[in-house]
């Protein structure tokens, strides 16, 4: 069942990307960000950690989760750290995403055979 509801959450996430490059003129990095704020916004809030206990990888994955992951850990570091939680909490929320991405980015780069257009 976890299975079941993170596919369908994650798939939500995806359809409403989807439809915003479909029916709208705004570009894919564009709504990259609005998800990463989205994330942010909703977990302020407090609404993205129910989504996130429902529905575990769907909904951790995707940007949104992202965006969490990074309100979470400010909100985390400024109860620990004050002021200066608000600049070193969402690096260090995300510091393994971060990582990961530059580290598989980096991969890719070497298996690649990038050609000029």
């Amino acid at each position: 069942m976890e299975l079941l509801k993170a596919f369908v959450v994650g798939g939500l996430i995806c359809v409403v990307g989807q439809i915003l490059i479909d029916k709208t003129k705004l570009m894919s990095g564009r709504i990259l960000v609005l998800f990463v704020c989205l994330g942010c916004i909703l977990g302020g809030l407090g609404i993205y950690k129910k989504i996130e206990e429902f529905a575990g990888a769907g909904a951790t994955v995707p940007l949104t989760g992202f965006g969490f992951r990074l309100a979470e850990g400010v909100m985390k570091e400024i109860d620990n750290s004050g002021f200066l939680g608000i600049f070193t909490g969402g690096i260090k929320a995300a510091a393994a995403g971060i990582t990961a991405a530059v580290f598989f980015a980096f991969l890719a780069a070497l298996v690649s055979n990038p050609k000029e257009k």
